[in-house]
């Protein structure tokens, strides 16, 4: 445990400021998110942005395919929420069965693609545990886009995935940074379930 604590700390005195400003930006952006609050997706934008760049300078050009996805997701839930009147009032909800129904699609359909693509294309040495990752978070984010609760447990699910993923890659500020998206993650599972409460006392 030590050991990977000074591995973190090595790798944070070691990043650029263009990574270290990702990273600021990814933190934020939960924080924002957990808060049920717009401006999320103008942080997490930065955060994939400027996360591209460092990806791109570090030749890991799958990442930034997968990154590429993100930023769609993220301009359309900043659209989703910001295009009208009732869309920036929707109210949080729990998926319905239908829904559910496009989770699972994107959860396997998203696995099936990705593996195959980096099994085929890249010479990726983890290609299942990656693209399970990446296709549980692309569902969390679909969801959190349609401000469904749920998104905290698809976007959980590849957390706790992804986090052994980047320690295996010597990633290790990423690494912390997931463990804490991990946490925040929890505690916005329950603010939101609390707000829910809120809303149908309200009658929303």
């Amino acid at each position: 445990m030590e050991e990977i604590i000074d591995n973190i700390v090595h790798g944070f005195l070691q990043t650029s400021w263009l990574e270290r400003f990702s990273v600021v930006c990814g933190i934020i952006q939960v924080l924002l998110s957990k808060n049920n609050k717009v401006s999320t997706y103008f942080f997490g934008i930065l955060s994939i942005l400027s996360g591209m760049l460092v990806l791109f300078s570090a030749g890991l050009y799958a990442e930034i395919v997968l990154n590429i996805y993100y930023l769609i997701m993220s301009i359309y839930g900043w659209y989703f929420w910001l295009s009208n009147k009732e869309a920036a009032q929707q109210p949080i909800s729990t998926a319905n069965r239908r829904e559910w129904t496009t989770v699972l699609s994107i959860v396997f359909g998203g696995f099936l693609l990705f593996y195959l693509l980096l099994n085929k294309l890249t010479d990726s040495d983890v290609p299942i545990w990656d693209a399970w990752v990446t296709s549980t978070a692309w569902a969390g984010m679909w969801l959190l886009a349609k401000r469904k609760i749920e998104n905290w447990i698809l976007l959980n699910i590849s957390n706790l995935f992804a986090i052994p993923l980047l320690i295996h890659k010597d990633l290790y500020l990423f690494a912390a940074l997931t463990t804490f998206l991990f946490i925040v993650a929890i505690f916005g599972f329950f603010n939101w379930k609390r707000i829910m409460k809120s809303q149908e006392m309200k009658g929303i």
